[in-house]
């Protein structure tokens, strides 16, 4: 299992300032925040292969350095069902990076578990110039960026503050289950903001962290899409 500082070197290493999804995802996953199931395939054959071991349903997503906003270039297909529909959107998605970007590299292709619809939320890392590293929660999706409705705390956080930063956005109603929806699992909610804190500043190269969307169920979570950008 390489060490965490073994990643962030290596990304720094090859002159990027960010993480591949496969790398941020290892390490949030090792501050304890569940995270979908991932494999990274090289070629066809091995994406076909771990698409039947996650199993079906599946997501791929291109990996590749030079690709940072894979969707913006058709590199992510989502609720893929069968080896066909597999095989259709690989072949969909390297051609639509050699399009965006001919000598683009390409690490392989992820393929990830397509997880239920919960409810969504955001938690994000950001610098601030007089207070350092500040942690942000709210709800994801389109709630995020229509609603701007999210809350703030410098790092690191306690419990109360985590309890806090949830209890207070307009969205709380929703996370509690308003118009019938399900309640969500706040001590999950809770815990994952407690780690991503203790993250944040254990490894304060991380100049932005952004994990969006995170599907909260009545029981656990699971993050989704998992970005990191170093100093740098």
């Amino acid at each position: 299992m390489t060490d965490i500082s073994d990643i962030l070197e290596k990304a720094k290493a090859e002159g990027r300032n960010y993480l591949l999804e496969p790398e941020a995802k290892e390490i949030i996953a090792r501050y304890g925040i569940p995270v979908t199931k991932i494999k990274v395939g090289k070629d066809l054959d091995e994406v076909l292969k771990y698409a039947g071991e996650i199993g079906y349903p599946v997501v791929l997503k291109i990996v590749s350095p030079d690709v940072i906003h894979k969707s913006d270039i058709g590199g992510v297909k989502i609720n893929l069902r069968n080896k066909a529909e597999v095989e259709r959107a690989y072949k969909e998605i390297i051609a639509a990076t050699k399009r965006f970007k001919p000598d683009a590299r390409i690490v392989g292709v992820l393929v990830q578990e397509f997880v239920p619809q919960g409810t969504e939320i955001i938690i994000g890392v950001s610098k601030d110039p007089q207070f350092g590293p500040t942690i942000m929660f709210g709800l994801g999706g389109i709630f995020v960026e229509i609603l701007e409705d999210v809350s703030f705390r410098i790092i690191p956080i306690t419990r109360r503050d985590a309890k806090e930063m949830i209890s207070e956005i307009k969205g709380y109603k929703v996370l509690m289950g308003a118009r019938g929806r399900e309640t969500c699992d706040i001590e999950a909610i809770i815990n994952a903001l407690l780690s991503v804190s203790k993250l944040a500043w254990e490894h304060q190269e991380i100049k932005e962290l952004d994990l969006n969307p995170i599907e909260v169920y009545s029981k656990g979570l699971k993050v989704v899409d998992a970005r990191i950008v170093l100093e740098g």
